[in-house]
């Protein structure tokens, strides 16, 4: 019954949405001196991202952290949404549901912490990485087998793709897949 449920979600989606720290990263923070700090990204998530964009579906990202190395590594997947320094990831979700005349059941987010559990309750598919709390894990409608910053965004996305029948289709624009 779940996975009947899990495809009529994705078939309602039009945007996918992800958490940075946690999710699109390990959640490690490497404080370098002077003041900068690095962040380490997946490939697979980003392509996942890129994959999804090919199928149809809009992407960004929701973060509470603000950094350059985020807004970087977002104008190189082209992501449509990208905001940083969100206090109230919910108030956000609706600005951007609003400017792009979306409801919260067309939206899938993935999030990893406790600052991602309203948000998470909101969309209409929702998800968290094999290794998030388990009181998210209990909140979201799935949980990855790959933890933060492994890939568990580019599962998702796959997973949502692969039930929408859009995966091979968006595959083939790289010139792999059926044609």
């Amino acid at each position: 019954m779940k996975d009947v449920e899990f495809a009529r979600r994705c078939q309602a989606l039009k945007l996918v949405l992800s958490d940075v720290d946690g999710v699109m990263t390990d959640g490690k923070l490497l404080l370098l001196p002077g003041g900068a700090e690095a962040k380490s990204f997946h490939v697979r998530d980003g392509l996942g991202l890129v994959v999804a964009r090919r199928a149809g579906l809009r992407t960004g990202l929701i973060s509470g952290r603000t950094s350059e190395e985020v807004a970087r590594r977002a104008a190189e997947l082209g992501l449509d949404v990208v905001r940083q320094g969100v206090k109230d990831k919910v108030a956000c979700l609706r600005e951007v549901l609003s400017g792009l005349g979306l409801e919260a059941r067309e939206v899938a987010y993935m999030g990893d912490d406790f600052n991602d559990l309203p948000l998470l309750k909101e969309v209409g598919l929702s998800a968290a990485p094999a290794d998030a709390p388990s009181e998210i894990q209990e909140a979201v409608f799935l949980v990855t087998t790959r933890r933060g910053g492994e890939g568990c965004l580019r599962e998702f996305v796959e997973g949502i793709l692969r039930t929408r029948g859009d995966w091979e289709r968006a595959l083939a624009l790289f010139g792999g897949g059926p044609s």
